[in-house]
């Protein structure tokens, strides 16, 4: 299994929040998606999600989902309120310049998939 590190080293991923707790994350599986309601359904803990969201919900959503972390996606920049609350959630932000497609291929090729037991 990867690390939120092995995947921010492979994706070359800018930290805006929890640089320390990436080598601890294990990633279980990726979830790519922006609607929360979505997520809320669907994404299972351990995963990482992808998302061009940058709000303050994605914190809540990743933080009661149990997911490892978000990767946003397009270059964004998340809001700052946003960093604040991933910092006192314990959730690490990463930011791609790439689309989501792109991370999401690229987390493929990784082995990270979406499917349980793979």
């Amino acid at each position: 299994m990867k690390t939120l590190q092995d995947i921010a080293d492979a994706l070359k991923l800018a930290v805006s929040t929890g640089g320390d707790l990436l080598s601890c994350r294990t990633v279980t599986g990726g979830y790519a998606g922006d609607m929360l309601s979505d997520v809320l359904a669907h994404a299972r803990k351990g995963q990482v999600w992808v998302t061009l969201q940058t709000h303050t919900n994605i914190v809540a959503v990743a933080s009661g989902k149990e997911l490892c972390g978000i990767i946003v996606v397009n270059g964004r920049t998340p809001e700052a309120a946003t960093l604040q609350k991933a910092e006192q959630e314990h959730i690490p932000i990463l930011v791609s310049p790439l689309s989501s497609y792109d991370v999401v291929a690229r987390l493929c090729e990784l082995g990270v998939t979406n499917r349980e037991g793979v």
